[in-house]
C-alpha cells in the first residue's frame, strides 16, 4: 500500500455553525459547493475545482463537539493565485491574517481562522514582496 495524495479533511458542527463555515469557505476562501452522495445526516461537500477537499457534516442533537481544547491540528493550506484580490477580500470581511513566506520556494503565505477557530493557510506560488 501507498499513499497517493490528499483527499478530503471533515468539519463537524452543528447546523448553524456548518452553514457559517459553509458561507465562509465559499464567499472568503472560494470553494464551491458541489455534489454530496445522500447520507443519514445533513452535510456539503466544497470543492477545488473539481477535487472535493472539504466535507461538512451535520452533529448529531446529543453531539458534543469541544472546540475549545489543546490540540495538534494547526491548520489546513490550500494551494491559490491571486494574492492581492484574496488580501482585499479578507480586509472587506474585516478578518484578521498574517502573512508568511518561504523565500526558497518563491511562496506567499496568508494564514487565519474560520467562523469554527480553525487555522488556515492560503499558499500563492510568487515572488515574496
Amino acid at each position: 500500500m501507498s499513499t497517493t495524495g490528499f483527499n478530503h479533511y471533515n468539519l463537524r458542527a452543528s447546523r448553524e455553525l456548518m452553514d457559517k463555515l459553509k458561507a465562509f469557505y465559499c464567499d472568503i476562501v472560494g470553494l464551491t459547493e458541489g455534489q454530496r452522495p445522500r447520507f443519514e445526516s445533513f452535510g456539503y461537500w466544497l470543492y477545488a475545482g473539481d477535487q472535493c477537499v472539504l466535507h461538512l457534516s451535520q452533529a448529531k442533537p446529543d453531539e458534543i463537539r469541544l472546540t475549545h481544547v489543546t490540540t495538534t491540528f494547526d491548520h489546513v493550506a490550500f494551494t491559490c493565485t491571486n494574492r492581492a484580490e484574496m488580501e482585499a477580500r479578507l480586509k472587506q470581511h474585516n478578518i484578521e491574517f498574517r502573512t508568511g513566506q518561504v523565500p526558497a520556494l518563491g511562496i506567499t503565505q496568508l494564514f487565519f481562522k474560520d467562523p469554527a477557530g480553525n487555522g488556515l493557510e492560503l499558499s500563492f506560488a510568487e515572488a515574496p514582496d
